[in-house]
């Protein structure tokens, strides 16, 4: 069985507004992560999500980039333990 972590982030820069969100959520789609993506009253993006180390790597990555229209300066990254409370990757409002 796969060890499942927990991965919290906050992305910096030029995040809101270019659909960061969205692409976010494909993203996790694809890696098979749930959790979830919501934008922060600061300006930051927030993203927590779940499941096996490499492919939270993977995301980590991306959100390092983002989609065409970011800019991304920052990227803050904790690992938790995992709770198993998500069963989809959603944008929360």
């Amino acid at each position: 069985m796969v060890e499942t972590h927990r991965l919290g982030a906050v992305v910096h820069g030029r995040v809101q507004g270019v659909s960061f969100r969205y692409y976010t959520r494909q993203q996790a789609h694809a890696l098979g992560l749930v959790g979830y993506v919501r934008n922060q009253w600061d300006g930051t993006v927030e993203v927590v999500t779940e499941g096996p180390r490499p492919l939270l790597a993977a995301l980590v990555e991306w959100l390092h980039q983002g989609p065409p229209a970011a800019r991304v300066s920052q990227v803050d990254v904790e690992w938790l333990p995992a709770t198993g409370e998500f069963a989809t990757f959603d944008v929360r409002y």
